[in-house]
């Protein structure tokens, strides 16, 4: 059970440690910045478990938050650095809790694992040879793990995504009969599970979700694109592989994947089938952004990221001609950083896409994106402000001071995004003069 390994623990987890045990009290280094240790990575976080209840903690240490109390959990503050101290979980307040208990409540084999700088590793339910093995076990039987807390049966799935390991049989067989109790969960962690699988390497995880039943129950407008097939010359994929390819081939930004793995649901209400046998899925961009607007309502989205992801749902298909004017009205329209963002968007969208064709529609992406930047360089006016009149010289021209105003300053913008060379105050000040 005990293996002595010598970890590089750092001072403060260190001064935790020996600061509880002076004191009477076990304490142990636990879950999962142990399995990262034995994975060669860099923990984010330094997890303590201990006998101390959270007031033996809070009188330990100045500065204590009550952050999981509940559940026995504060957090300690030094210099600057949170650690969560959690008492040891036990059946019952009969008898005093021991590690070993504590441990046996955890979810998988791979995250129950202890250590103690003099008694190293503490592993009584084998997830060294799991993490070894690459695969995700329970702690005892997965439905008892699950009804604890159904969140588990999505962390299942994120730890596959994120680490590569595959997911015990009985672990698969006991998400699939327990599936309809994630609704039990809150919203904001079920948010979390699903940005972490999206973020990840892997995140066809989604494939997992949509196997086990989670899918419909977490996700129910995505679920659905699976039955959704496109018999298109452009399309090789149903909608929902379609868009997880896209997914994989943008970068891991949070709003970008998940604009990614919902840009394309509107299909599932959008589509029709014409006398060739051709599918069209005419209006889609705007159906998408509709369910996709309820979905981030529905988790908790901050307004920020949700209004960054329905921005580019909206405008993903739109076409941009590899011309001046094409481009220049495009970024005016939407504004620069959404206008480089959908680009990237468009890119993963094709990638999606018939192989066939990549070539030929990326190397037109290519050629707005050094029109973006020719333009950039150049200085071209993009918005009102850049024009070289504004409010205060129409009112000198005689403009009344009311909409007109807006109405003029628009018009002229549209006239420098024809032609950039008219951004001058002599040439305005003669369009306005026709205009008034």
């Amino acid at each position: 059970m005990n293996k002595k390994i010598v970890f590089d623990i750092p001072a403060q987890t260190s001064h935790i440690i020996k600061t509880l045990n002076k004191n009477g009290f076990d304490a142990y280094i636990v879950g999962g910045c142990i399995r990262d240790i034995v994975l060669g990575q860099t923990p984010q976080d330094w997890d303590i478990t201990t006998n101390a209840k959270p007031d033996d903690v809070k009188r330990l240490f100045p500065k204590v938050f009550e952050t999981g109390i509940k559940h026995g959990t504060v957090t300690a503050v030094i210099n600057g650095t949170n650690y969560e101290i959690t008492t040891f979980r036990a059946s019952n307040s009969i008898t005093p809790p021991t590690l070993m208990e504590d441990l046996s409540f955890r979810d998988f084999t791979m995250n129950s694992i202890a250590y103690h700088p003099n008694a190293g590793i503490i592993d009584p339910f084998s997830g060294l040879s799991d993490i070894e093995e690459l695969i995700i076990r329970a702690v005892g039987k997965p439905d008892e793990r699950f009804e604890e807390d159904p969140l588990r049966m999505l962390r299942a799935v994120r730890f596959s995504s994120t680490l590569g390991f595959e997911i015990d049989v009985s672990v698969l067989s006991s998400i699939k009969q327990n599936s309809g109790n994630i609704e039990r969960v809150s919203p904001e962690r079920i948010r979390s599970e699903l940005s972490k699988i999206l973020t990840s390497d892997r995140p066809e995880g989604f494939v997992i979700l949509r196997e086990t039943g989670l899918l419909k129950h977490v996700l129910p407008e995505f679920d659905i694109c699976f039955d959704i097939t496109q018999n298109h010359p452009y399309h090789i994929y149903n909608v929902a592989i379609h868009s997880l390819h896209t997914v994989a081939n943008i970068e891991k930004n949070t709003a970008l994947r998940w604009t990614m793995l919902l840009h394309d649901t509107g299909k599932a209400v959008t589509k029709t089938t014409d006398n060739k046998g051709i599918d069209h899925f005419y209006g889609h961009p705007q159906k998408s952004m509709e369910i996709a607007k309820r979905v981030l309502r529905r988790l908790k989205f901050d307004n920020a990221t949700a209004k960054r992801i329905l921005g580019l749902i909206k405008h993903h298909d739109r076409r941009i001609n590899p011309d001046y004017k094409s481009v220049r009205k495009a970024v005016s329209m939407m504004g620069e950083d959404i206008f480089w963002d959908l680009l990237k968007v468009q890119e993963a969208n094709k990638s999606g896409q018939n192989p066939k064709y990549f070539d030929e529609r990326s190397g037109i992406l290519k050629k707005i994106r050094e029109i973006y930047y020719d333009i950039k360089k150049n200085n071209h006016c993009l918005t009102i402000k850049d024009l070289a009149i504004n409010g205060d010289d129409l009112l000198a021209l005689g403009v009344e001071q009311d909409r007109k105003i807006g109405v003029i300053l628009k018009k002229l913008l549209n006239a420098v995004l024809e032609n950039p060379e008219l951004n001058t105050k002599e040439k305005l000040i003669g369009l306005v003069e026709k205009l008034i």
